[in-house]
């Protein structure tokens, strides 16, 4: 089975050394991806901007490993602010709504940086064609 790494030219995969996703057989794992722009290493202040532009990576980085968003079926999300929860689920459930992974959330008292208020990671398996 060949192993594909996938980047999206973050320094920190380089830096930490870890792969944005890990696509394997059927599976790719996608690394806990937060709410950074990557073209602009910009992130936005609040958390459900930061869950959208983490889904909009994980698209991306799916799409790379020949999965697309449908093949999730597996979610975790984790925000460091109970206030957060809501709308970060709200952002979810709108990328999900009809996939509908088995999922998890986790209130955590930090991420690496402190303006990191949500990250998400997956498992997705491709479908047989």
């Amino acid at each position: 089975m060949t192993r594909q790494l996938i980047s999206t030219g973050s320094p920190f995969e380089k830096a930490y050394g870890y792969s944005r996703a890990v696509a394997q057989g059927p599976f790719v794992f996608v690394s806990g991806t937060t709410g950074y722009d990557y073209a602009t290493m910009t992130m936005p202040a609040d958390a459900a901007e930061q869950a959208r532009n983490c889904w909009r990576t994980i698209e991306t980085v799916l799409t790379d490993a020949g999965a697309s968003l449908e093949d999730i079926v597996r979610a975790t999300y984790y925000v460091t602010s109970p206030a957060d929860a809501v709308p970060v689920l709200e952002v979810c459930g709108e990328v999900l709504a009809e996939i509908r992974p088995a999922a998890a959330m986790l209130i955590v008292s930090a991420l690496l940086k402190p303006e990191m208020k949500v990250e998400i990671e997956v498992t997705a398996m491709k479908r047989e064609a």
